[in-house]
């Protein structure tokens, strides 16, 4: 019996210890690996995101004046928009998209498509809505109500940094397919007094609606979608969208994790917030591409957003060049991460 207690005791302490030793060592590998990941991410290499060169896109597409859809302002913009894009990208396509707004117009939307990389089925779409809003219907000041809005942030900052991308891309071959869509006749929805009209939430993301309806190739897939809205705002919080959570909860702790690598987890916040009726809502439901919105969150409004959202003041004063490159910069660590 001595004997045996002996070896048992001496069996138990050697287990005891090698269990130590083992969690321990699993403990060292976990944080290793961790260790290896993330250097592996900010050690890619990545090319450099311009934040002056966006910024000038910004600029560029607001001296238009407010891109309201119709407008002649609309017009020049989309031609600029596409001439740009016919420089960097492998095939430009203008899709016309025929939309109904809210009070009964008929327009014919223009969704701008330029692709890279064309014969490469792993595919990563970027998205952002390149049209403003035609009313300031948020506006504090009850004579601005009804002036359309430059849309700096809404709008024109998620289509520069895209723009910045492209120019990029053309420079730098990516290591999968990447399609970029400016997405027309987003912002054409329903005024406060309107919005108890009948599905009044399909009035908005007209574009985006057509689209993925009638996506502008036969048959097309992408792995995910990444949609950027109002990406431009100064001190950016950039939360976990509630449906980005729904559909695509894997992209969105992606995306996430290597903005967070990057340093920037204090604007790319790990928290969910509510459901944000957008582009991307329509790219999950219709066409069935997992996409996530960057879009900017802030608990101190009523709505939400940034305090300037809807109103006149939503110009190129309150606009950051530096949210511009946190981004832009996130954005092509993510593409650069891809195989």
């Amino acid at each position: 019996m001595k004997i045996y207690n002996f070896f048992l005791k001496g069996f138990i302490l050697a287990f005891l210890i090698f269990s130590i030793y083992s969690c321990t060592s699993d403990k060292k590998k976990q944080k290793k690996d961790k260790e290896i990941i993330s250097e592996q991410v900010i050690n890619l290499n990545v090319p450099s995101f311009n934040k002056d060169s966006a910024y000038k896109y910004l600029e560029e597409q607001l001296s238009f004046g407010p891109r309201v859809i119709g407008s002649d302002a609309w017009l020049k913009c989309s031609k600029y928009l596409v001439n740009k894009l016919k420089l960097w990208a492998d095939t430009v396509i203008v899709q016309i998209a025929p939309v109904r707004t809210f009070d009964g117009k008929i327009f014919n939307a223009k969704n701008i498509i330029a692709s890279f990389n064309p014969e490469d089925d792993n595919r990563i779409l970027l998205a952002s809505h390149w049209d403003s809003r035609p009313f300031a219907d948020k506006d504090p000041l009850p004579e601005n109500r009804k002036k359309p809005i430059d849309g700096a942030n809404d709008g024109a900052s998620g289509v520069a940094i895209l723009m910045e991308i492209a120019k990029i891309l053309s420079q730098h071959k990516p290591p999968v397919g990447i399609d970029i869509i400016l997405f027309d006749a987003e912002d054409y929805g329903p005024t406060e007094d309107k919005k108890g009209i009948p599905n009044a939430d399909y009035f908005w993301g007209l574009g985006s609606q057509y689209w993925s309806k009638n996506p502008h190739k036969a048959g097309y897939k992408a792995r995910y979608g990444i949609l950027l809205d109002m990406t431009g705002t100064y001190n950016p919080t950039f939360t976990k969208e509630g449906f980005s959570v729904k559909y695509a909860p894997d992209i969105l702790d992606k995306v996430w994790n290597i903005a967070a690598s990057l340093g920037y987890s204090s604007i790319f916040v790990n928290k969910k917030t509510g459901y944000v009726m957008d582009d991307h809502y329509f790219v999950n439901e219709i066409s069935g591409i997992p996409m996530i919105d960057i879009i900017h969150y802030d608990s101190n409004t009523s709505s939400g957003f940034f305090p300037y959202w809807h109103t006149t003041n939503d110009n190129i004063d309150n606009i950051d060049k530096n949210t511009l490159e946190i981004v832009g910069h996130t954005i092509l660590t993510v593409i650069w991460n891809e195989h």
